[in-house]
């Protein structure tokens, strides 16, 4: 690597000694290569011949093939390649000098009219070529493609360069971002933002990342949700709000999992969990309409469907069917600790019973729920922030949306009761103390807001990266993060 670098390095050399800029500010490009392509691919040879345009077009070189007094190039523009040809007696001697100091991987710019040669491959006959950034670096398999998943990772700019497959994701990323931004804009909400350090960590069950500000003295977190500050602004008689933003978790990484990533939130007064599941199901219709051909996910080999209404399971029932243990039963903490022990003999028993609940769930239900699932009424015992069920005290008014075995989106009747709301966080206190680290802790600031008065309202958090995810058919979710977080090398 150390020998290429210096051979490109000496070339650079010659190039300013010719008296070239090496990096020069600007290039005016007058066309994309997609739009010549989709302008001039049809056209023969001779119906080029009275096509008088020149075209201003820039790119990086992906392949040269050097013939003595020409050279015929391929520049990728970061959409589409397209030929160059250059000859010595169609452009000047300085720029023909300069094509001979090229590398695969520099970026110039070419001015020139279109043609087809005799294979009537469309490219450009130039007349004039500007050097506008040199590459040290050979590209990686000489433009075959970048296999190695974790250095595709580490240096996504290769990736994109080589793997242009890539760019439609993130394409497709940026697109449903601002389809959703649309969708609730349309419904009257507000885009806010709230803090994204906190003084508690709170509005979900994580463990945070802690840092120290220095003027003040204090300890602060890096927040895992802005629930709390957004149902403050619901306090302050904001309608509707919603927030697309980062949140960050100190936990593991899997192909589910990115320490750092993104999630709209959003709250309507007046609203309860039942509305959001609708609400919901309209949001992914349109998201379909607007990014699926045909209203159905590819996944693996599997087509998931989008069509409403979805599916609504009970959590109990669903681990009930799963588990083959009754439904009362699992409502008893020595039973379902005796399954655990029995199932997980090697495994340390969870501190808490609603951990416990949460394994069965995660080890017998969730990898089953492939078509779009909302399951309901999850125990109270691990939903602080939502309301009661009106059916059953021991549940509350909370679901989860789950497709392609993934969490994609919960929600919640809020919980809006400030003295209810102190009880469940001092709950929290205790799971703690039994060793549940992810546990809430009181957020008094957060009470005396309730204590003003806050009227009954829905809130749901959407994970963008698991939604990219399905929309892509990406099966990891470093896939769809453009610099997710990696193990530093040794």
């Amino acid at each position: 690597m150390e020998e290429q670098f210096n051979v490109r390095l000496e070339k650079l050399k010659k190039l300013s000694a010719l008296g070239i800029s090496a990096y020069p500010y600007r290039f005016e490009v007058s066309h994309r290569f997609k739009d010549i392509i989709a302008k001039y691919k049809d056209l023969s040879a001779d119906d080029l011949k009275a096509v008088a345009d020149e075209f201003l077009c820039a790119g990086r070189i992906t392949a040269i093939r050097s013939m003595g007094k020409s050279s015929f190039m391929h520049l990728f523009d970061g959409d589409e390649k397209l030929q160059i040809y250059v000859r010595k007696d169609m452009v000047p001697e300085k720029d023909f000098a300069l094509a001979d100091l090229l590398d695969i991987g520099d970026i110039i710019g070419v001015r020139g009219k279109i043609f087809k040669t005799h294979t009537q491959e469309l490219s450009i006959l130039v007349s004039e070529l500007t050097f506008l950034a040199k590459s040290f670096h050979p590209l990686p398999e000489k433009w075959h493609g970048l296999q190695d998943k974790e250095l595709r990772f580490r240096q996504r700019y290769l990736d994109l360069i080589v793997n242009p497959e890539v760019k439609d994701i993130f394409r497709k990323r940026s697109q449903i971002i601002q389809s959703i931004r649309a969708f609730f804009l349309s419904q009257g909400y507000i885009e806010v933002e709230t803090p994204m350090m906190h003084q508690i960590p709170g509005g979900a069950s994580a463990r945070p990342f802690t840092t120290h500000h220095n003027a003040l003295n204090i300890d602060l977190f890096l927040r895992v949700a802005p629930e709390l500050y957004l149902k403050r602004l619901l306090v302050g008689g904001m309608e509707k709000v919603f927030e697309i933003n980062r949140n960050f978790r100190n936990e593991g990484i899997s192909l589910m999992h990115n320490p750092e990533f993104t999630m709209i939130e959003f709250y309507e007064l007046y609203k309860d969990f039942n509305d959001y599941m609708d609400l919901t199901e309209a949001l992914l219709q349109q998201l379909s309409r607007e990014i699926l051909p045909d209203n159905s996910i590819r996944w693996g080999e599997k087509d998931i469907s989008l069509r409403t209404p979805f599916k609504r399971v009970k959590f109990m029932d669903v681990i009930a069917e799963k588990s083959g243990i009754a439904v009362q039963q699992l409502w008893n903490e020595e039973v379902v600790k005796e399954h655990i022990v029995h199932v997980f003999p090697d495994e340390p028993l969870p501190p808490t019973f609603g951990k416990m609940l949460e394994l069965l769930f995660d080890f017998y239900v969730e990898k089953s729920l492939i078509e779009p699932t909302f399951v309901i009424h999850y125990p109270k015992a691990i939903s602080p922030l939502s309301k009661a069920s009106r059916l059953d005290e021991r549940e509350t008014e909370r679901f989860e949306l789950f497709i392609a075995g993934m969490e994609i989106a919960n929600g919640f009747s809020e919980l809006n009761d400030p003295l209810e709301q102190r009880r469940r966080f001092e709950a929290q206190l205790q799971d703690r103390e039994k060793g549940d680290d992810e546990a809430q802790l009181i957020d008094n600031n957060f009470l005396t807001a309730l204590e003003y008065g806050m009227a009954p309202a829905a809130g749901e958090g959407i994970g963008i990266d698991r939604l990219v995810m399905l929309f892509t058919g990406a099966a990891s979710i470093k896939e769809v993060i453009l610099f997710p977080l990696l193990r530093p090398r040794e």
